[in-house]
């Protein structure tokens, strides 16, 4: 632009200088030198304006880099600020984990402690499980010892028990085949059964006929029997206690007539005359029965009652 302006003034100055010259010397012809630093200074004047021309559209360009660049540096202020509100609250927020780490620290130290603590009584605990399962390991490998041992006597008795099986197996065919011709057998003797057991069957229907008829006189003679026994017994029973009394009596007339022996007439008078009673009613008195032998001849009665429902009840029984 100051270049332009230049040859502008120095444009302005050889047209006005060429003015005056024209003016003063209008008659002289115009000189050669003029004209050639006329068209240099025009051609020069293309030149700078060309320049210029290029030099607008360069600076065309700037001027839109230059918006360019405002609008970037616009952005990263934009992102300088965001940049700093974002260091602000890391900051708060690192100071918040620092307190945390703080705190952190003071409880990772006590759980270390019990971590250590743990550790040695999870060792302790580990080292019994270990000892424990050391013995459980040896009763394992005796007890598989005793499996290997007790493995091959089984595989020997299974052997041996295959082996009979093939011998009882032959057995068994050769059973099957007598079974076979056993059935065969048994069909026939069925046959021959049947045909037996028909003319049984006949037999035994006539011969019940005859037991029916022997039964039925043979219930007859049972009730018969019963009756007689039943009859018997009572008799028994009434001849047992006449005897039993006429006993009794016998015995009682044997001891009286001891009593009288041993007593004097005199004697029985004379209890007479005490107890103010007739001889008659002191031989009454001599004559009463003892209390046991009253009990006895009851438990006596007693026994044959008993005995006579004992024998009904053999009677009334099959």
């Amino acid at each position: 632009q100051q270049e332009k302006e230049d040859l502008q003034r120095k444009l302005k100055l050889r047209e006005h200088l060429s003015q005056t010259a024209s003016k003063s010397e209008a008659t002289l012809a115009p000189s050669k030198n003029v004209d050639l630093e006329m068209r240099q200074l025009q051609c020069k004047l293309k030149n700078s304006n060309n320049e210029i021309t290029k030099q607008l559209t360069t600076i065309k360009s700037l001027k839109k880099e230059v918006q360019e660049k405002e609008e970037r540096i616009r952005e990263r202020q934009a992102k300088i600020s965001r940049l700093e509100r974002d260091l602000n609250t890391k900051r708060h927020f690192i100071e918040d984990l620092r307190s945390r780490l703080n705190a952190s620290q003071q409880n990772e130290t006590t759980s270390n402690d019990a971590l250590e603590s743990l550790e040695r009584k999870v060792v302790k605990s580990l080292a019994e499980d270990c000892l424990n399962k050391k013995t459980f390991i040896d009763s394992l490998k005796q007890r598989l010892n005793e499996a290997t041992k007790e493995k091959s006597e089984y595989e020997q008795m299974y052997h041996k028990a295959k082996d009979e099986l093939e011998k009882k197996d032959l057995k068994l065919t050769n059973l099957e085949n007598k079974i076979i011709e056993s059935e065969c057998a048994i069909a026939k003797l069925e046959t021959t059964a049947s045909q037996q057991l028909c003319d049984l069957a006949k037999q035994s229907e006539q011969a019940l006929e005859t037991v029916q008829k022997k039964l039925l006189f043979n219930k007859d003679k049972v009730e018969e029997f019963t009756t007689f026994v039943k009859a018997l017994t009572r008799e028994l029973q009434h001849s047992i206690q006449e005897l039993r009394t006429k006993i009794k009596r016998a015995k009682k007339m044997s001891e009286v007539r001891a009593c009288k022996k041993g007593l004097s007439q005199e004697s029985v008078q004379l209890a007479a005359s005490i107890l103010n009673v007739s001889t008659t009613d002191i031989e009454e008195i001599l004559e009463v029965e003892d209390d046991e032998e009253t009990a006895k001849t009851k438990m006596e009665f007693e026994k044959d009652k008993e005995w006579l429902q004992y024998v009904q009840k053999l009677l009334e029984t099959q």
